[in-house]
């Protein structure tokens, strides 16, 4: 038995569900405050030991701050060029209460506090402002979601060493609350259909603007589902649905090859299962698409 730990939908939902929506809070602060970057890159959280962050802001005074999920102190911790340093329990009690004194701590420092205040890629989404729902935040359910996230980040890396063509950070997006690498294969891809909800189709097109190869990790967040490992290719070329991968299975419903996170738990070699998942899935995605892999690829190891 590994020592991955163990994460459930019925244990964990209530918890992911203010993660997930403190992580947009953040993400958001990016997306209205710093410059654009391809694929909306600058917006994605960072992991690091204690959790994820955003990458340093600009604000007034020639100040930068940051703002991190630390999930062993359980609160939004900012900090500050100048020296400052602020925590907000993240059991707030309520999502608007929890917004409302992200808001009211960002002015109290003269930071950038202005962001859009509605849930990015959620059907029919609740204003920050108007979800006054009690909410219960489980310090153990965040305890093992960050351990879970410092499990897996080592087969992330190594998989995305392996590639020396241009490829993502290993990153985390806020707006659907998963883990991601991805790959590129240098080519321009055909325009993306857009219908993404709560995104604009401007948004979704130039993600997805390059032909492109996304493993990642989704722990569902605002949605009660089982956390799963995924593997997909845009555009996606034929005969991938029925290719052999190591293990796992392609979802239809999500258009993409799909791994239980508990299945990797349970199994003898978690990180061996996971890098097979990806490398089989990303095999047969370059295969079928005739990437240039020799031009690609690389051996993972230090120059």
């Amino acid at each position: 038995m590994s020592d991955w730990p163990q994460l459930s939908a019925e244990r964990d939902h209530e918890t992911f569900l203010i993660l997930h929506l403190a992580a947009q809070m953040l993400g958001k602060i990016r997306v209205a405050h710093a410059p654009w970057m391809n694929h909306g890159w600058h917006a994605a959280l960072q992991p690091n030991a204690r959790g994820l962050g955003i990458y340093p802001t600009e604000a007034s005074g020639d100040r930068t701050f940051t703002l991190t999920l630390d999930l062993c102190r359980h609160a939004i911790v900012l900090w500050i060029s100048d020296g400052g340093r602020e925590e907000l329990p993240l059991n707030a009690g309520s999502i608007a209460a929890l917004h409302r004194r992200l808001v009211d701590l960002l002015d109290l420092h003269g930071l950038p506090s202005t962001f859009n205040g509605t849930p990015n890629e959620l059907a029919d989404a609740v204003p920050f402002v108007e979800d006054t729902q009690s909410r219960d935040y489980d310090r153990d359910s965040a305890e093992r979601f960050r351990a879970a996230l410092a499990a897996m980040l080592p087969v992330f890396a190594r998989f995305r060493a392996g590639f020396a063509g241009k490829a993502s950070p290993v990153h985390f997006w806020w707006g659907s609350f998963d883990l991601a690498v991805s790959r590129f294969s240098g080519r321009k891809a055909p325009q993306h259909p857009g219908g993404v909800p709560g995104l604009p189709d401007r948004i979704t097109r130039e993600a997805y603007s390059d032909e492109v190869s996304s493993a990642g990790f989704w722990a569902g967040g605002v949605t009660a589902a089982e956390p799963f490992f995924y593997s997909y290719i845009f555009p996606e070329p034929e005969g991938f649905r029925g290719a052999r991968i190591a293990d796992g299975r392609f979802d239809n419903s999500y258009g993409e090859f799909v791994l239980p996170y508990e299945q990797v738990r349970t199994s003898g070699d978690p990180d061996g299962m996971l890098l097979g998942f990806f490398q089989s899935t990303y095999d047969a995605a370059a295969d079928l698409a005739k990437w240039d892999r020799a031009a690609l690829e690389r051996e993972p190891v230090a120059p």
